[in-house]
């Protein structure tokens, strides 16, 4: 995501690399290519036009630092800017409910939007981060599919949904849903509605009678952001009809050039809440605008890495795992367990974009999410006794291990060899008097400084 946008915008910022000062003349041919740059990103020619000439009046207004160059504080002013083009701050859904009622959220969009998919990201999202009891209520009627893809998210996810499929009144079913819900204990509904594949008058005031119904607590709208200005459009067009509360943006992992995400707040002036950002279940984010705004100008998130890193990390496990490396006792179950941890964190190439400065060095190269597979396939392969034991695996068992995953033997040496280098690193690191005897080595080096 994004990937072209960032390209642009960091070649714009070359302009001004090298000059003394900001000029006129200097901001205008950056920011032309700003403006361009976000235009080819979908982006509304009006937004964009405003952007940059707010952008260029604080830039003229600013002196630049002894400290800072000119092209460092455009960098500064710009990411600001579209911090605050996002949205500004993150915004927190709305839970509050009447009491002894449960909270209640409605969903709205076109079809293929995403709609039922992210109602099961958000009831698992709700159940395991805010510790709610979430009742998912299907009440698109038109679309049978529909109601089984929700009710088989609720049996994967292990979350009661409330279904009626001889009812063609969504109506009715959302207000039977509350009140079973208010009866079992549930304390959110989510409501997921019918969508179109056209915006149509009888879907808009479908809607509109089901939120003057159920009164929610919010109304979320949810777009496929490869959409771009399109999902902007359709964004105004429910905004107007219901009122909705929030903008959702779901696959925001895929080859989107990011024009919905940098307009939609602007246009409908409602606040991004969440992002879709893969097919799992655990894929959704809570939107901060300041953050993708760090990601845009290719400077990472590391503070999103790390939050998901401590998410799907189980302490416990890194407890154990610290004492088996400290006894050189890391074995092939141990790395396969470490491979799915990462697994969990999200798209790999994703989180690739998080780091600062990794965009750069993987520009061109295709990172897959089956990247882990070869490995997990050889090690899969390996009988219990020989990923306890590394160490025993000779070369007959290397040539069945290359067979039973369909690698060649070579493949399967690589990864033993690459495991016993990792092994060797983290016994190092794990033995303090082994660090410090080869960083008194390290001292005797010719050039070292002394430590």
């Amino acid at each position: 995501m994004f990937e072209n946008l960032t390209d642009k915008i960091e070649r714009a910022f070359k302009v001004l690399k090298g000059q003394g000062q900001i000029t006129e003349i200097n901001v205008a041919e950056t920011l032309k290519e700003v403006r361009k740059a976000l235009l080819d990103a979908d982006v509304n020619f009006k937004i964009a036009k405003q952007f940059t000439d707010t952008v260029k009046e604080k830039a003229l207004g600013q002196n630049v630092l002894t400290a800072i160059s000119p092209s460092q504080l455009m960098v500064k002013i710009t990411h600001d800017e579209l911090a605050e083009l996002m949205g500004g701050s993150n915004a927190e859904i709305n839970l509050k409910s009447a009491p002894g009622l449960p909270a209640v959220i409605l969903m709205s969009g076109l079809q293929g939007s995403g709609k039922t998919t992210f109602s099961g990201k958000l009831a698992l999202y709700l159940r395991d981060k805010k510790g709610k009891k979430p009742l998912l209520v299907a009440c698109d009627v038109y679309r049978p599919a529909a109601i089984n893809q929700l009710q088989t998210l609720g049996a994967q996810l292990g979350i009661d949904v409330f279904a009626d499929v001889d009812s063609k009144d969504p109506v009715s079913i959302s207000k039977r849903a509350i009140e079973f819900a208010r009866e079992n204990k549930h304390t959110v509904v989510i409501v997921d509605t019918a969508g179109r594949l056209a915006i149509d008058e009888q879907m808009m005031n479908e809607i509109a009678r089901v939120k003057e119904a159920i009164n929610p607590s919010e109304t979320l709208f949810v777009v496929d952001a490869m959409t771009g200005q399109d999902a902007v459009n359709t964004a105004k067009a429910f905004n107007d009809k219901i009122n909705f509360d929030g903008v959702v943006l779901t696959k925001l992992d895929g080859d989107t050039r990011g024009g919905a995400a940098l307009s939609i707040r602007y246009t409908v002036n409602k606040p991004i809440k969440f992002v879709g950002t893969g097919e799992k279940m655990e894929a959704l984010d809570l939107f901060y605008p300041e953050r993708m705004a760090d990601r845009i100008l290719g400077m990472g998130d590391v503070v999103s890495l790390v939050e998901r890193a401590r998410e799907r990390y189980d302490e416990e496990e890194a407890r154990k795992l610290q004492k088996k490396i400290a006894k050189n006792q890391f074995n092939f179950n141990d790395f396969l367990s470490q491979i799915n941890q990462i697994k969990k964190m999200g798209n790999i190439k994703d989180l690739v974009g998080m780091i600062p400065g990794a965009s750069k060095l993987t520009k061109g190269v295709d990172i897959d999410d089956d990247a882990f597979n070869g490995i997990e396939a050889i090690i899969q392969s390996m009988t219990p006794y020989e990923r306890e034991n590394p160490d025993e695996i000779n070369g007959s068992r290397r040539n069945r291990i290359a067979k039973g995953c369909g690698q060649n033997v070579q493949e399967v040496n690589k990864l033993l060899k690459q495991f016993e280098d990792m092994r060797k690193m983290m016994k190092m690191m794990g033995n303090k008097e082994q660090m410090a005897k080869m960083m008194r080595q390290m001292q005797g080096m010719p050039g070292m400084p002394k430590m």
